[in-house]
């Protein structure tokens, strides 16, 4: 309870602050903006401000990752992607690891079979040719987790690339893609179609 307490009231005395400051910065401004005789006062409101693009960046987020998996959405500020791709890598070793131990608990068994001991773990339930097919199985499902594993890596650098290229993309209303519905009145049957609209 007294845990709670402290928060809250850290919390509103951040906030009072932060309202005292836009306060203050709008006094700063009234003052900026009273004009005397001599002064003019000039308001621009047609002017956008936008980014300016980065063409490196893609690139830049695609070598992040690269280097070391979700580095390059970090970059993009897109800290929630980090651990879908380390789920998913996780994922992969676990299951490598895994069919790669079974792989070798099974290869061994083989191996003494053939050397003629009796004394494995399998030994009167697992037949010699029941260890080769697990063997076997055990090794395909190893190489098909290791694929996953770096199909996933592949991915996250992918990922990282087209959501550079994406953030940098031109989404303002100047330029709008709309699909559009329309009765025809000749046949009175519906006509569906796109509208481009392109503002300058």
């Amino acid at each position: 309870m007294p845990n709670k307490l402290v928060i809250i009231s850290v919390f509103l005395l951040a906030f009072c602050f932060s309202t005292f400051a836009q306060e203050g910065e709008k006094d700063d401004k009234k003052k900026k903006n009273k004009a005397t005789p001599t002064e003019e006062l000039v308001v621009d409101t047609g002017t956008i401000i936008k980014e300016p693009i980065d063409p490196l960046s893609p690139a830049r987020a695609a070598f992040y990752s690269a280097v070391l998996p979700g580095l390059g959405h970090a970059y993009l500020k897109q800290y929630w992607k980090i651990p879908i791709i380390y789920a998913g890598l996780g994922a992969g070793l676990y299951f490598y690891i895994d069919n790669n131990n079974e792989y070798n608990r099974y290869r061994d068994a083989y191996k003494r079979r053939l050397a003629g001991y009796e004394d494995d773990e399998f030994y009167g339930t697992i037949s010699t040719d029941g260890l080769q097919d697990a063997q076997e199985q055990f090794g395909r499902n190893r190489e098909i987790s290791l694929l996953v594993t770096i199909g996933i890596y592949a991915l996250n650098i992918i990922w990282a690339n087209v959501d550079a290229h994406l953030m940098q993309f031109n989404i303002d209303d100047n330029l709008s893609l709309q699909p559009h519905y329309k009765i025809n009145e000749f046949d009175k049957s519906g006509d569906l179609g796109l509208t481009l609209n392109f503002k300058f």
